[in-house]
């Protein structure tokens, strides 16, 4: 089970947005890469980012953030936001991406999704936000009406490496992650399902552990660690199994 620590990426600072709203952006470090170190000497091994302007503008806007953020960490990165083309798929790989995100492509043009996961195995995950259940796209700033399910069955047998589903309503407030809906859709298909959005704090860690959650391939929390409301050291001994939580923590996540 893995615990990605989000670097969200606008105008080259590291920021959390509030339900996805652009004009609501928290900045927690002026320094991309200082904040990626920080992460990998926390005990991190992954790292997720975002360029939430790449997002909105259908290209890579944070490409020299993302750049320092490749040289600063050994960890593998992720990386979503404007990733558009096969063009732009292969540039980023080339650069020294673990993974790359697909989310408005997947729904526009969800035949390029498969394609890109047949030429680089491993290495393309589909990035599906949802508000009210149905897909956004544009960077959360357009609705469609396919369902979170629905979008995520059509790439089963595709080879994407894993799904990475966020709950857009509960992005950036600390509410806890939806997880009935984040395991619904893990029941639903084969792929790997990564929860986002809203994780809150150490009982949403426990509830990672729980069995039903054990199909997950980990979750995602960016506010609750930059504000201190989850301890890197804890939370990743939870997950290891070597540390047992107050039996209070274990409180309905749902």
């Amino acid at each position: 089970m893995i615990l990605f620590p989000a670097i969200d990426l606008k105008d080259g600072q590291c920021v959390r947005l509030k339900l996805g709203d652009m004009a609501q952006a928290t900045v927690y470090n002026d320094d991309p890469a200082a904040q990626a170190r920080a992460f990998e000497e926390q005990g991190f091994e992954w790292l997720h980012v975002v360029d939430l302007n790449g997002a909105f503008e259908g290209q890579s806007i944070n490409g020299a953030a993302v750049e320092a953020i490749l040289k600063a960490t050994k960890n593998p990165v992720q990386l979503g936001g404007g990733i558009r083309t096969m063009a732009h798929i292969e540039s980023w790989l080339d650069r020294g991406l673990a993974r790359v995100i697909l989310g408005t492509v997947a729904v526009r043009e969800p035949e390029l999704v498969k394609q890109a996961c047949k030429a680089f195995p491993g290495k393309v995950a589909v990035g599906i936000d949802a508000r009210g259940g149905k897909v956004a796209v544009e960077g959360w700033a357009e609705a469609s009406e396919l369902g979170v399910i629905e979008l995520a069955k059509q790439f089963e047998g595709a080879g994407v490496a894993a799904i990475i589903y966020t709950d857009i309503d509960r992005d950036g407030v600390l509410a806890g992650i939806n997880w009935n809906s984040t395991i619904d859709l893990a029941d639903a298909v084969s792929i790997p399902v990564i929860a986002s959005g809203g994780l809150a704090s150490i009982a949403d860690i426990v509830r990672m552990t729980m069995p039903d959650a054990a199909k997950l391939e980990g979750a995602i929390s960016g506010r609750a660690l930059y504000d201190g409301r989850i301890d890197p050291a804890e939370a990743l001994a939870v997950l290891r199994g070597e540390a047992k939580p107050q039996a209070a923590l274990f409180e309905d996540r749902s």
